[in-house]
């Protein structure tokens, strides 16, 4: 870092990733080991060591004046041995040190044992905390680095599950069209296949995940007091449903799913020759949502699953943040991964899943076909994953449209949707501009602008870094927003000429800013504009440069 970029982040305080030391009386080598360790536990980041709990840079004692001894006191003093980067920087004539931590992929402790992690209180200040055995599982889980679900059971004697709930799965299968190659199989090769029984000592036993797919729910009960599912219908401050499952897992869903279906509503709308369903919900959306939420949820935290409907839409939660690599920013784009890999694997041969683990476009897709805004997974934080799905009107024309390609070409791709449904609520904007929605590298969001261009859904503007996109002219026209057209395109060029002349006999003068702001266009557009006006002998440019003005000839 920079000087001035070392001097931004003391500016705004300590957070997740940045912790301050002062040094004055010289820091013992244990709180510094702390401190570190703590910070690999977590996200890693940065120990500015010379620096008050404020901000105030105080500078480092003549004991670490010497930095270069730092990474290997780290190293030596943490297990497994902690790499470290240390950069010393001058401030305010005084010495400050930057500790660079990695976040660790496995657990991180002082040679005595001591473990920490850390977290943030609830005055939003962070602070260093004891790292306990039972929260190991849930950080390894969230790395990938072990499979609660897969966790053999020694308890539990596969005499003592539910024989029932294996018919269940079978006609699971059947119904949502799995692995077909699994119906044939005994019960015992049927647990083997899925991974739901393990043999040790002769003696054969359940796993996590065949405890959820075939335990009783006194078993359940018993041995996963984390599991529980509820479902909530609320109507202002009134609770209307609230029912509370802890049976096993295809049971809880189909009561579950029986509960949601009674609550969708549905129209229907001509499209060509065929009726087009429009529900209030889309089932595969929730199915897909629900589904992400009982399979991906953190079993070593308290909880429960959480589907709630109020009068603005549907939200549904589970116990545990994301996965480690996922967030908010690459939820669409990320590799499939979960924190109970066994058990996504059953539920997608079963068929209640997404078998390319794309679950997300799906519900995506269900919300933005529809016109309707896209998933809200923004309440999500480290302790859960919410998603919220708006009980908006639909978009009849919008989805005329989407039927009549998919009647054509097939399908429409979700970053095609999420475009043409940020058009249709913002009218006009630019490859940029759509990447953050897409979270895809701009060369790619601009090839599926084009396709849609030649497809005829849009129409660009300009050409270069500049070019901006609207709906095209044929799909207003079909929706008899004529005018709307119009105002979002802009005008052709011989239109914009006239405009800068009627500017210019009214206010004098013209500059580029204004003729930017007039017509609508970008910094390079405006110039080529009146670099042809120019050209014509139209007008005239008095001045160079920013202070440039244009006026008639």
């Amino acid at each position: 870092m920079s000087r001035q970029e070392i001097e931004e982040l003391i500016s705004q305080g300590e957070s997740l990733t940045v912790e301050f030391k002062s040094d004055s009386k010289c820091l013992p080598d244990r709180e510094l080991l702390a401190a570190v360790v703590s910070l690999a536990n977590t996200e890693g980041g940065d120990l500015l060591l010379g620096v008050e709990d404020d901000g105030t840079v105080t500078g480092l004692h003549p004991n670490h004046l010497n930095t270069a001894g730092l990474p290997s006191l780290i190293a030596n003093k943490t297990n497994p041995a902690l790499s470290v980067r240390v950069e010393r920087y001058d401030l305010q004539g005084k010495s400050i040190a930057r500790i660079t931590v990695p976040k660790s992929r496995q657990l991180v402790s002082i040679s005595d044992g001591t473990l920490l992690r850390r977290r943030i209180k609830l005055d939003g200040k962070p602070e260093a905390v004891p790292f306990y055995p039972h929260e190991f599982i849930q950080r390894q889980s969230s790395m990938g680095l072990v499979d609660p679900s897969a966790m053999l059971l020694e308890d539990i004697d596969v005499r003592r599950l539910d024989p029932l709930q294996r018919q269940r799965i079978r006609n699971a299968i059947k119904k949502y069209g799995g692995d077909q190659s699994l119906l044939a199989l005994a019960d015992d090769e049927l647990d083997g296949a899925l991974g739901l029984c393990r043999e040790t000592n002769g003696v054969r036993r359940a796993t996590l995940a065949g405890l959820l797919l075939l335990g009783t729910e006194e078993l359940l009960r018993a041995n996963l007091p984390s599991y529980e599912v509820a479902f909530q219908v609320l109507q202002g401050t009134d609770v209307r449903v609230n029912e509370f499952f802890r049976k096993p897992l295809l049971e809880t869903f189909e009561e579950v799913e029986l509960l949601f279906k009674a609550r969708v509503e549905e129209e229907e709308i001509q499209v060509g020759l065929f009726r087009v369903p429009v529900p209030n919900y889309d089932r595969r959306a929730f199915r897909e949502a629900f589904v992400n939420a009982l399979v991906h949820r953190d079993f070593s935290r308290l909880g429960a699953v959480h589907v709630k409907l109020t009068e603005n839409g549907l939200s549904i939660s589970n116990p545990g943040g994301f996965v480690e690599g996922v967030n908010l920013d690459n939820l669409l784009v990320a590799d499939p991964r979960s924190r109970n890999p066994l058990l996504a694997d059953v539920i997608k041969r079963i068929g209640l899943a997404e078998r390319t683990g794309r679950g997300i476009d799906r519900i995506y897709e269900g919300m933005l076909r529809y016109g309707r805004p896209p998933p809200d997974y923004s309440m999500s934080n480290e302790f859960t994953v919410t998603v919220q799905l708006v009980n908006a009107a639909a978009d009849l024309d919008f989805l005329k449209m989407v039927v009549e390609q998919e009647d054509k070409l097939g399908n429409m791709p979700i970053d095609s949707l999420i475009i043409l449904s940020r058009l249709r609520e913002e009218r006009r904007l630019t490859t940029a501009d759509l990447a953050p929605s897409v979270q895809k590298p701009e060369t790619n969001v601009r090839a599926t602008l084009e396709k849609l261009v030649e497809s005829g859904f849009l129409e660009p503007h300009g050409t270069g870094r500049g070019r901006s996109y609207t709906l095209s002219a044929a799909l207003y026209r079909k929706v008899g927003k004529k005018s709307e057209y119009i105002r979002q395109a802009g005008f052709a060029p011989i239109q914009q000429e006239q405009m800068v002349l009627n500017y210019i006999d009214k206010h004098g003068s013209i500059k580029r800013a204004e003729v930017m702001d007039l017509c609508r266009l970008d910094r390079n557009q405006a110039y080529r504009l009146l670099a042809r006006m120019k050209k014509a002998g139209q007008i005239k440019q008095i001045g160079e440069h920013k202070g440039a003005v244009y006026e008639r000839v």
